[in-house]
């Protein structure tokens, strides 16, 4: 038996990357996972590589930045599997760069798919989670908030600092309603690192060389399994909680 038998997962962006490796991992407990993304082919991609583990899997075409349409993402995903006890909010689409180069469109653009999805999702999910016991929520935001220089990483480390202070509050108030909410900062090869690393290789590589064990993180691996460890029975006391699976390279 798998410690997730039964449970029941939501997680974003889950088409590829990281997301995709978080769904694998839980699926690989006995999770079933609504997978929701913005590109339905990803999504079914991965529903049929999660079936092929044995659970059931669910694709959920959904942008996040639409956050009105949220609170009905998550109604449709309780009223498919019959509940909800883990939610992922993994999705994220932001600009990088000088603040003086960002126009609103692009700095407004990573809070509704941070912050303002993140808080719709949780709110959305709360009284479902509520209902089960064990139920989990597990942020995802990033070691650019304890850059030193954050120099065109501005816009994106304060999207990911208001998720940080939501899960903290979040941690406060639902504690009392059996809820753990936790953060990840995760540095895992994804298709977004690889994309950045193509597009900056020095400032990469220097980054990369300060990385204490020496690699960037597999999807699956490192993340999903980090992850599977944080919402399963032995993290049952954790919660409010930023967890840097990065390998050491940043200290939170």
């Amino acid at each position: 038996m798998g410690t997730l038998d039964g449970k029941v997962a939501l997680i974003t962006g889950a088409g590829q990357g990281v997301g995709q490796g978080i769904a694998l991992a839980l699926a690989g407990q006995g999770a079933n996972v609504a997978v929701v993304g913005r590109t339905v082919a990803k999504l079914e991609d991965t529903c049929a590589l999660l079936r092929e583990i044995g659970v059931r899997a669910e694709p959920f075409g959904c942008d996040v930045m639409d956050t009105a349409a949220l609170p009905g993402l998550v109604t449709q995903v309780v009223e498919t599997f019959g509940g909800l006890d883990i939610l992922v909010n993994n999705a994220y689409s932001g600009r990088l760069g000088a603040l003086l180069s960002l126009d609103d469109e692009g700095f407004q653009q990573g809070f509704l798919s941070g912050p303002f999805a993140t808080f719709a999702l949780m709110k959305a999910a709360h009284p479902f989670l509520k209902q089960r016991d064990g139920s989990s929520i597990i942020n995802l935001v990033t070691s650019a908030m304890v850059r030193w220089d954050q120099s065109g990483y501005g816009a994106y480390a304060a999207c990911k600092v208001a998720v940080e202070s939501l899960t903290r509050t979040a941690a406060s108030e639902w504690g009392s309603d059996g809820i753990r909410v936790n953060c990840i900062a995760p540095l895992a090869l994804s298709p977004a690192l690889a994309g950045w690393i193509e597009a900056r290789p020095r400032e990469a590589e220097a980054f990369l060389d300060t990385v204490p064990l020496g690699r960037v993180g597999d999807c699956h691996d490192d993340i999903g399994r980090g992850v599977l460890m944080l919402v399963g029975p032995d993290a049952r006391y954790l919660t409010g909680a930023t967890i840097p699976l990065d390998g050491g390279q940043a200290r939170f």
